[in-house]
């Protein structure tokens, strides 16, 4: 995640029902479901959310829409709602992300050959779930209508021009990317009067991306190029009656994959009809979550925080199997392959969210993290487009392994140590260090970082020695649970924080240290400072506690980190955002904080706090995001939290109980069952649980296991306006 509130254009129910006749989807009996209507796509458009706008489906390879000139870091996504440029309608773009790429193969409707951009208004654009369109205009006056949407691997164009015009004018940019992208080798040609097909090589964040295409038009067309094949001119002097469309398949493999892509999924010149699959794509999958709430924005957030959180991981493989991968070869497979794993930031809650409720795809997922291993070598990092990019600290894909292997999921748990291990052992990334001093020295590292590295290696070989228990590797069980509590050797019991010790074992001269400054990549922390990192021990709450002295010490510590204010410094990083004292909601590290309360028996101090969380760091607005989105992590926060879970150990599934925003939520767990969760008298005032049943049964615990949630059942919460003894017994701690 290396990383002015603008009035809400808000699509009301009554927009979504026109936008749904349009699709010819008139009632929720055809669509089974009204969940869609409640997506609002503009939240995060503005400020720093950086998501995705435009037409796709859930884990698509394409995302269709809009790109702007790429103007600064608020661009990372190609677009900004404080912008009014397009240069182009490119198909795949990132989400929340802190660094920019992709855009490729970009379409733009102009009305002359020169022209290479175009001013258009907000006012003029419309989105739902699967569909984007803009009106473009010339002088004042519309010249076209643009309406997008997609399947996984295909993208479709349906261009409404305005009667009077000669001749319709397509400008195709292989040049064009976003961010970081640079375009490095290119080709287009015309192979028939109604295709082209071509390629796109770049270099960015994704330092060697390949993208092929294939270009479907419902009438003959010219292509005249541009510098190369970097531009192109499509144009065709018959004016349709009806609209112009046109269908694009993409592949990471080959021209010919691109082409078997689109055969199989989008064989159609039906505009709507497609529009309806992608409705429904979404439908299906925004279904899985039903809550009961009487408050519209709520639900609002919560349905578009849904929709954030699968965006991504993108299905990464051909409809016949082939994908290309981490070694930069094209491979076969019977399995469905992912990218865009922005590990370091999902691992915390998007990705047990997904176990909860995606749970038919988590042994392609971990099949995706052991091909990796084996074709780089380790497993993923951040994972773009068949790139490994390295991007952020620690192991983060060993988390997320880890936890598919222990709440049982069909993974070769030898397999997955093996990779674990392997990763955990090399020496790139400061683990040469660690292996060598028991933590990483700030003398010997010059990239800095340490302590959140340190941190964040900690927490993955605790996940390691967990499944080396299960899998009865004793050798490797020891040696990683010992590492795991290599946490201690940053903890300065005299300050109680997280800091920087050199070579000879000591810390950091006092001078230099200030647990408010904060520099971007430039200290012992990574988009952070020491009041947050000093939390950075998720896997082994209670030796932190130890750690403190009692836990009176702890909680003070706790308590102090949501009060104390001050100067973050002129070099801190953007990330460090959506603060409440110093914790920052807006950035991953802080985001299991909240819930350590339940650990020392104040769960009451949690459900204070994630109540504020969910009613100040998420709004329905533009601006309504205190963060970058992250590829669906601060999203994923919300959905769980909103329905009282939270996963604060990074593997294993002890969901921690919070204050559930809502009446009620049923979860769909797959296979049939459902869980739910029940708060009665619940209100804004009401936010403490006075007490618990799971089943019908007295429910004293103030967390609640992986194994019972998905064996569906209610979990009922009686709700209160003034903390309770619930969940303060030590043996209903977690």
């Amino acid at each position: 995640m290396r990383r002015a509130i603008y009035t809400l254009i808000f699509l009301t129910a009554s927009l979504s029902v026109i936008a749904s006749a349009q699709y010819g989807i008139t009632s929720p009996q055809e669509h089974h479901s009204v969940h869609s209507d409640w997506v609002n796509p503009r939240i995060g458009t503005g400020g720093h959310g950086h998501v995705f706008y435009g037409a796709n489906v859930p884990f698509g390879y394409v995302q269709l829409g809009p790109t702007e000139p790429t103007r600064g870091w608020d661009w990372c996504s190609g677009y900004h709602e404080s912008d009014s440029v397009l240069i182009g309608f490119g198909h795949q773009h990132l989400s929340g992300t802190g660094i920019g790429d992709l855009g490729d193969i970009a379409l733009l409707p102009i009305t002359g050959r020169d022209q290479h951009e175009v001013i258009f208004s907000h006012n003029d654009e419309s989105i739902k779930p699967g569909y984007y369109s803009v009106t473009l205009r010339n002088g004042g006056k519309p010249y076209v209508q643009v309406e997008l949407t997609a399947t996984k691997r295909t993208g479709m164009h349906r261009y409404s021009f305005a009667a009077g015009q000669d001749t319709i004018y397509l400008r195709l940019d292989l040049g064009q990317g976003i961010g970081w992208d640079s375009p490095k080798q290119m080709m287009m040609k015309q192979s028939s009067p109604r295709r082209i097909v071509g390629y796109r090589y770049s270099s960015g964040w994704a330092r060697n991306q390949k993208v092929y295409f294939v270009m479907d038009f419902q009438q003959d067309v010219t292509l005249e190029k541009q510098d190369g094949d970097t531009t192109g001119i499509i144009s065709t002097p018959n004016i349709p009656a009806a609209p112009f469309i046109v269908k694009v398949g993409l592949s990471a493999v080959s021209i010919e994959n691109a082409i078997e892509n689109l055969a199989a999924e989008n064989p159609r010149w039906d505009f709507y009809d497609v529009c309806r699959d992608a409705w429904r794509a979404w439908a299906d999958e925004l279904d899985k979550i039903v809550i009961d709430t009487d408050n519209d924005d709520d639900r609002t957030v919560f349905y578009t925080a849904l929709y954030h959180t699968m965006v991504a991981p993108s299905v990464f493989c051909d409809v016949n199997g082939q994908y290309r991968g981490a070694d930069g070869e094209v491979h076969q497979g019977d399995f469905t392959n992912y990218t865009t794993l922005s590990l370091w930031d999902t691992y915390r809650a998007a990705h047990p969210l997904q176990t909860l409720i995606h749970r038919e795809k988590q042994q392609d997922m971990a099949q995706t993290f052991l091909h990796i291993f084996e074709e780089q070598g380790k497993l993923p990092v951040w994972h773009l487009m068949g790139n490994e990019t390295d991007c952020m600290v620690g192991n983060p894909g060993v988390p997320v392994l880890a936890d598919l292997v222990l709440k049982g999921f069909d993974v070769d748990p030898k397999a997955a140590l093996k990779a674990m291990t392997t990763s955990a052992m090399l020496d790139e990334r400061s683990m040469g260090l660690l292996k060598q001093y028991g933590y990483i020295p700030y003398d010997l590292e010059p990239d800095k970082e340490t302590v959140a590295r340190g941190l964040e290696y900690a927490l993955a070989d605790w996940c390691i020695a967990q499944v080396a228990e299960i899998v009865g590797d004793q050798e490797n069980y020891k040696y990683f649970n010992e590492r795991s509590k290599s946490y201690k050797h940053y903890f300065d019991k005299n300050l109680k924080f997280m800091r920087g010790k050199d070579s000879k074992g000591k810390f950091r001269d006092i001078v230099e240290f200030d647990p408010l400054s904060t520099k971007h990549r430039n200290d012992d922390y990574c988009e952070g400072n020491a009041w947050q990192y000093t939390w950075l021990v998720p896997h082994d709450v209670h030796g932190l506690v130890k750690l403190f002295g009692s836990e009176k010490a702890f909680i003070q510590k706790l308590d102090s980190l949501f009060i104390v204010e001050g100067d973050l410094g002129e070099e801190a990083s953007p990330d460090v955002s959506g603060l409440i004292g110093q914790y920052a909601h807006g950035n991953e590290p802080s985001h299991h904080i909240i819930y350590m309360y339940n650990y020392v028996g104040q769960p009451w101090k949690a459900a204070r706090l994630i109540r504020q969380v969910l009613r100040e760091q998420y709004r329905n607005d533009i601006d309504g995001l205190s963060g970058n989105e992250d590829v669906g992590q601060m999203s994923a926060w919300y959905v769980l939290s909103s329905i009282g879970l939270y996963q604060e150990e990074p593997a294993g599934g002890k969901y921690i109980i919070g204050s559930p925003l809502f009446n009620e939520a049923k979860i769909n767990v797959g296979d049939g069952k459902t869980f739910t969760v029940k708060a009665l008298n619940n209100s804004d005032e009401n936010i403490y649980i006075q007490s618990a049943t799971l089943n019908g049964k007295r429910y004293d615990k103030s967390y609640i296991d992986y194994r019972d949630i998905i064996a569906g059942g209610t979990l009922e919460l009686v709700m209160g306006n003034k903390p309770s003894k619930w969940g303060t017994n030590k043996k209903a701690r977690p």
